[in-house]
């Protein structure tokens, strides 16, 4: 029997229809709307198409938008005066800095940077410190959105065997912390991981995130599995494709998530998320 599909843009719909109702909140409590500024340095193809994509959510949810495209050439430090005015600009809740950026500006400096309070990313030190001990502000988009997939299946996270594949600062690591916060038992895989199947096929809970295109295959994956496929790559057709083997794994898991239409949708929606919330914490609706 394939499995159930978990799809994540009805799943973003959603929730930008709930935010499009607290931004309304907002707007009627500061008579301004939650404000996210995107700041996008250079002209990477993929970085202008994932910007676009967001500042369509926005509108959708009701959230204005400043936003700030510049040259490849733009220097460190006026990067860091741009997102200094941001961090001081009451109309702004949320900073976005689209990555990667060029090669002579420090991502770790700019990051740390932003306002721990405007940290729509959930990438500050300060807002991951918060998250290990167990009371974050601000979770990272994408493994906040898996998460909400998760759940939409009604399969409950506790006491679940979790394997995440990655130990990313930007999805492995803060996913491990938000399950484990959620009591499932977690396995955190690498490439140093020994026996790397056998490991993977003791999950419940299976959530890919490794960057390498169809590579949990069908014998990796426990029957009736909730799968959850965070990876982008390129077929050598030029297809999208995700880090499962779709296919057959679709034919043993009990959920999966399909790529594209998945974590990618749910990962913009749980920006703006992030975005509401600040503008409901400074307007006191929290």
């Amino acid at each position: 029997m394939a499995a159930r599909l978990i799809d994540g843009k009805a799943l973003a719909l959603q929730v930008r229809e709930r935010l499009a109702t607290e931004s309304a909140a907002v707007l009627a409590k500061l008579g301004m709307k939650p404000g996210l500024a995107t700041i996008l340095v250079g002209d990477d193809p993929a970085s202008h198409l994932y910007v676009k994509s967001k500042q369509k959510a926005c509108e959708a949810a009701g959230i204005y938008i400043d936003d700030h495209k510049l040259p490849a050439s733009t220097t460190q430090a006026e990067l860091l005066t741009l997102i200094e005015k941001e961090n001081a600009d009451p109309r702004i809740h949320g900073i976005l800095v689209q990555l990667p950026l060029p090669k002579h500006i420090d991502s770790k400096v700019v990051l740390e940077a932003v306002s721990p309070d405007k940290d729509a990313d959930g990438f500050h030190p300060y807002n991951f410190g918060r998250l290990v001990e167990g009371h974050p502000v601000f979770e990272a988009c994408t493994p906040k959105g898996v998460i909400k997939m998760i759940e939409s299946t009604g399969v409950s996270i506790e006491g679940k065997r979790a394997v995440v594949l990655g130990r990313s600062n930007i999805v492995g690591k803060p996913l491990a912390l938000m399950l484990l916060q959620r009591n499932a038992t977690v396995t955190i895989c690498h490439s140093k991981t020994k026996d790397l199947p056998a490991v993977c096929r003791e999950a419940e809970l299976l959530l890919v995130a490794i960057g390498k295109a169809k590579f949990v295959t069908a014998d990796m994956v426990r029957d009736g599995a909730v799968v959850i496929d965070v990876g982008t790559n390129k077929t050598p057709e030029g297809k999208l494709c995700g880090d499962v083997d779709f296919d057959p794994v679709s034919q043993k898991a009990g959920w999966i998530s399909p790529v594209p239409g998945g974590v990618g949708p749910m990962t913009i929606a749980m920006l703006l998320d992030n975005t509401v919330e600040s503008a409901k914490r400074r307007a006191g609706l929290l």
